[in-house]
Protein backbone atom coordinates (compact mmCIF):
# COMPACT_ATOMS: atom_id res chain seq x y z
CA UNK A 1 0.00 0.00 0.00
CA UNK A 2 1.04 3.78 -0.93
CA UNK A 3 2.27 5.91 1.69
CA UNK A 4 -0.25 7.99 1.10
CA UNK A 5 -3.09 6.00 0.93
CA UNK A 6 -5.94 6.83 3.40
CA UNK A 7 -8.32 4.33 2.70
CA UNK A 8 -8.48 0.88 0.88
CA UNK A 9 -10.99 -1.92 0.76
CA UNK A 10 -10.71 -4.87 -0.75
CA UNK A 11 -13.85 -7.37 -1.99
CA UNK A 12 -16.07 -5.20 0.66
CA UNK A 13 -19.73 -6.96 0.93
CA UNK A 14 -22.68 -5.24 3.35
CA UNK A 15 -25.87 -7.65 3.76
CA UNK A 16 -28.58 -6.36 6.43
CA UNK A 17 -30.99 -9.38 7.90
CA UNK A 18 -34.27 -8.85 8.92
CA UNK A 19 -36.05 -11.96 9.99
CA UNK A 20 -34.32 -13.98 8.53
CA UNK A 21 -34.42 -12.43 5.31
CA UNK A 22 -31.27 -10.96 4.24
CA UNK A 23 -30.51 -8.04 1.72
CA UNK A 24 -27.36 -7.65 -0.33
CA UNK A 25 -26.47 -3.65 -0.43
CA UNK A 26 -22.51 -3.73 -1.18
CA UNK A 27 -21.22 -6.20 -3.52
CA UNK A 28 -17.62 -6.80 -4.15
CA UNK A 29 -16.35 -3.21 -3.38
CA UNK A 30 -12.80 -2.44 -4.37
CA UNK A 31 -11.13 1.33 -4.26
CA UNK A 32 -8.42 2.96 -2.64
CA UNK A 33 -8.76 6.99 -1.91
CA UNK A 34 -5.49 9.34 -1.62
CA UNK A 35 -4.59 11.72 1.25
CA UNK A 36 -5.89 15.04 0.35
CA UNK A 37 -8.45 13.93 -2.83
CA UNK A 38 -11.71 15.13 -3.33
CA UNK A 39 -13.78 12.28 -4.77
CA UNK A 40 -17.42 12.04 -5.06
CA UNK A 41 -19.40 8.92 -4.50
CA UNK A 42 -22.47 8.98 -6.78
CA UNK A 43 -25.41 7.03 -7.09
CA UNK A 44 -29.04 7.05 -7.48
CA UNK A 45 -31.40 6.17 -4.05
CA UNK A 46 -30.62 2.64 -2.99
CA UNK A 47 -27.65 2.14 -4.74
CA UNK A 48 -25.78 1.70 -1.64
CA UNK A 49 -23.47 4.54 -1.30
CA UNK A 50 -24.74 5.84 2.03
CA UNK A 51 -24.20 2.31 3.27
CA UNK A 52 -20.53 2.52 1.91
CA UNK A 53 -19.52 6.23 3.54
CA UNK A 54 -21.21 5.09 6.80
CA UNK A 55 -18.72 2.07 6.83
CA UNK A 56 -16.12 4.36 5.69
CA UNK A 57 -16.47 6.70 8.42
CA UNK A 58 -16.71 4.02 11.10
CA UNK A 59 -20.87 4.22 11.53
CA UNK A 60 -21.55 0.27 10.15
CA UNK A 61 -19.63 -1.82 9.71
CA UNK A 62 -18.97 -4.52 6.58
CA UNK A 63 -20.61 -7.84 6.70
CA UNK A 64 -16.86 -8.81 4.99
CA UNK A 65 -14.27 -7.79 3.20
CA UNK A 66 -11.36 -5.66 4.66
CA UNK A 67 -11.19 -1.70 4.86
CA UNK A 68 -7.48 -0.05 5.71
CA UNK A 69 -7.41 3.14 7.10
CA UNK A 70 -4.50 4.97 7.79
CA UNK A 71 -3.06 1.64 6.97
CA UNK A 72 -4.37 -0.39 9.90
CA UNK A 73 -6.95 -3.09 9.17
CA UNK A 74 -9.71 -1.92 10.91
CA UNK A 75 -12.36 -4.61 10.45
CA UNK A 76 -11.82 -6.25 13.71
CA UNK A 77 -11.93 -3.04 16.07
CA UNK A 78 -13.77 -3.09 19.11
CA UNK A 79 -16.89 0.13 19.42
CA UNK A 80 -14.09 1.95 21.60
CA UNK A 81 -11.40 1.98 18.72
CA UNK A 82 -14.28 3.01 16.31
CA UNK A 83 -15.59 5.72 18.04
CA UNK A 84 -12.21 7.23 18.87
CA UNK A 85 -11.34 7.12 14.99
CA UNK A 86 -15.09 8.58 14.56
CA UNK A 87 -14.41 11.14 16.88
CA UNK A 88 -10.33 12.31 16.13
CA UNK A 89 -10.57 11.18 12.34
CA UNK A 90 -13.17 12.17 10.80
CA UNK A 91 -15.95 14.60 10.68
CA UNK A 92 -19.40 14.17 9.05
CA UNK A 93 -21.89 16.97 6.97
CA UNK A 94 -25.35 16.09 6.55
CA UNK A 95 -27.98 16.97 4.52
CA UNK A 96 -30.46 17.48 7.66
CA UNK A 97 -27.73 19.68 9.39
CA UNK A 98 -28.47 17.97 12.62
CA UNK A 99 -27.94 20.86 14.83
CA UNK A 100 -28.99 21.09 18.56
CA UNK A 101 -31.75 23.51 18.91
CA UNK A 102 -32.03 26.46 21.11
CA UNK A 103 -27.76 26.67 21.32
CA UNK A 104 -26.12 29.52 19.64
CA UNK A 105 -23.49 28.34 16.82
CA UNK A 106 -20.58 28.59 18.97
CA UNK A 107 -22.48 25.76 21.44
CA UNK A 108 -22.80 23.59 17.97
CA UNK A 109 -19.42 24.10 17.28
CA UNK A 110 -17.44 23.69 20.27
CA UNK A 111 -19.56 20.20 21.29
CA UNK A 112 -17.01 17.75 19.79
CA UNK A 113 -14.52 19.34 21.57
CA UNK A 114 -15.93 19.18 24.99
CA UNK A 115 -16.59 15.10 24.10
CA UNK A 116 -12.68 14.32 23.70
CA UNK A 117 -11.63 16.91 26.32
CA UNK A 118 -9.54 19.49 23.82
CA UNK A 119 -7.65 22.64 25.22
CA UNK A 120 -8.36 25.80 24.05
CA UNK A 121 -12.34 24.76 23.26
CA UNK A 122 -13.49 28.40 22.35
CA UNK A 123 -10.91 29.28 20.54
CA UNK A 124 -10.58 26.58 17.92
CA UNK A 125 -14.44 26.72 17.80
CA UNK A 126 -14.02 30.64 16.55
CA UNK A 127 -10.94 29.46 14.25
CA UNK A 128 -13.74 27.01 12.94
CA UNK A 129 -16.65 29.60 12.23
CA UNK A 130 -13.96 31.83 10.45
CA UNK A 131 -13.02 29.23 8.02
CA UNK A 132 -17.09 29.36 6.84
CA UNK A 133 -17.09 33.09 7.43
CA UNK A 134 -20.08 32.83 9.76
CA UNK A 135 -18.34 35.35 12.46
CA UNK A 136 -21.06 37.22 12.54
CA UNK A 137 -23.26 34.66 13.35
CA UNK A 138 -21.15 32.87 16.30
CA UNK A 139 -24.17 33.76 19.19
CA UNK A 140 -27.05 33.57 17.10
CA UNK A 141 -29.11 30.39 17.63
CA UNK A 142 -30.13 27.80 15.43
CA UNK A 143 -33.01 28.65 14.70
CA UNK A 144 -32.92 32.15 13.61
CA UNK A 145 -30.19 30.92 10.53
CA UNK A 146 -31.15 30.44 7.18
CA UNK A 147 -30.77 27.03 5.77
CA UNK A 148 -27.17 27.97 3.83
CA UNK A 149 -25.87 29.59 7.31
CA UNK A 150 -27.15 26.29 9.23
CA UNK A 151 -25.24 23.77 7.03
CA UNK A 152 -22.09 26.15 7.06
CA UNK A 153 -22.57 25.49 11.20
CA UNK A 154 -22.52 21.61 10.56
CA UNK A 155 -19.08 22.35 8.25
CA UNK A 156 -17.73 23.72 11.26
CA UNK A 157 -18.31 21.60 13.61
CA UNK A 158 -17.44 18.86 10.98
CA UNK A 159 -13.70 20.45 11.06
CA UNK A 160 -13.26 21.62 14.80
CA UNK A 161 -11.39 18.15 15.33
CA UNK A 162 -9.08 18.99 12.40
CA UNK A 163 -10.21 15.58 10.94
CA UNK A 164 -8.41 13.30 8.44
CA UNK A 165 -11.08 13.10 6.01
CA UNK A 166 -14.62 15.13 5.85
CA UNK A 167 -18.11 12.85 4.71
CA UNK A 168 -20.50 15.18 3.25
CA UNK A 169 -23.98 13.38 2.50
CA UNK A 170 -26.25 15.57 0.50
CA UNK A 171 -24.60 18.46 2.00
CA UNK A 172 -26.71 20.79 -0.79
CA UNK A 173 -30.20 18.75 -0.60
CA UNK A 174 -31.64 21.36 1.51
CA UNK A 175 -30.46 24.31 0.20
CA UNK A 176 -31.78 26.52 -3.26
CA UNK A 177 -29.02 26.61 -5.13
CA UNK A 178 -27.05 29.81 -4.34
CA UNK A 179 -26.42 28.66 -1.09
CA UNK A 180 -25.31 25.18 -2.44
CA UNK A 181 -22.80 26.81 -4.47
CA UNK A 182 -21.58 28.47 -1.52
CA UNK A 183 -21.39 25.10 0.27
CA UNK A 184 -19.38 23.44 -2.42
CA UNK A 185 -17.15 26.66 -2.47
CA UNK A 186 -16.33 25.86 1.11
CA UNK A 187 -15.66 22.01 0.88
CA UNK A 188 -13.29 23.27 -2.20
CA UNK A 189 -11.82 25.93 -0.38
CA UNK A 190 -10.89 22.92 2.57
CA UNK A 191 -9.66 20.39 -0.24
CA UNK A 192 -7.04 23.18 -1.27
CA UNK A 193 -6.10 23.69 2.43
CA UNK A 194 -5.30 19.91 2.40
CA UNK A 195 -8.33 18.39 3.86
CA UNK A 196 -9.63 14.91 2.16
CA UNK A 197 -13.46 15.37 0.94
CA UNK A 198 -15.76 12.40 0.44
CA UNK A 199 -18.61 13.54 -1.15
CA UNK A 200 -22.06 11.42 -1.51
CA UNK A 201 -24.83 12.75 -3.81
CA UNK A 202 -27.20 11.49 -6.44
CA UNK A 203 -26.51 14.85 -8.90
CA UNK A 204 -24.50 14.78 -11.03
CA UNK A 205 -24.05 18.86 -10.98
CA UNK A 206 -22.92 18.75 -7.10
CA UNK A 207 -20.89 15.88 -8.04
CA UNK A 208 -18.65 17.63 -10.76
CA UNK A 209 -17.41 20.11 -8.08
CA UNK A 210 -14.88 17.00 -7.05
CA UNK A 211 -11.47 15.64 -8.73
CA UNK A 212 -12.77 12.24 -9.10
CA UNK A 213 -16.58 10.79 -9.49
CA UNK A 214 -16.67 6.85 -8.36
CA UNK A 215 -19.76 5.69 -9.52
CA UNK A 216 -22.27 3.35 -7.55
CA UNK A 217 -25.46 1.51 -9.15
CA UNK A 218 -27.14 -1.69 -7.17
CA UNK A 219 -24.76 -1.80 -4.62
CA UNK A 220 -21.34 -2.22 -7.33
CA UNK A 221 -18.88 0.42 -8.50
CA UNK A 222 -19.34 0.68 -11.96
CA UNK A 223 -17.05 3.95 -13.20
CA UNK A 224 -14.47 5.46 -11.07
CA UNK A 225 -13.52 8.41 -13.39
CA UNK A 226 -10.90 11.97 -12.38
CA UNK A 227 -12.79 15.00 -13.52
CA UNK A 228 -10.93 16.90 -16.19
CA UNK A 229 -13.10 20.02 -16.34
CA UNK A 230 -14.31 20.10 -12.38
CA UNK A 231 -16.89 22.80 -11.36
CA UNK A 232 -15.53 25.68 -9.38
CA UNK A 233 -17.23 27.51 -6.79
CA UNK A 234 -16.64 30.86 -5.09
CA UNK A 235 -18.76 32.65 -3.12
CA UNK A 236 -21.72 31.77 -4.28
CA UNK A 237 -20.80 31.87 -7.97
CA UNK A 238 -19.71 29.00 -10.23
CA UNK A 239 -16.55 29.84 -11.99
CA UNK A 240 -16.76 27.37 -14.60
Amino acid sequence: MEKNTLIKVVDLNKDYTNEEVVTSVLHEINLEIKAGEFVSIMGPSGSGKSTLMHILGFLDRPTDGKYYFEGEETTNFDDKKLAMLRNKKVGFVFQSFNLLPKTTVLENVILPLIYNGAKDKKARALQAIKAVGLEQRTNFYSNQLSGGEKQRVAIARAIVNEPTVIFADEPTGNLDSKSGIQIMAILQRLNEDGHTIILVTHETYTSEHAKRIIKIKDGQIYSDESIRNQRYAKDGELLK
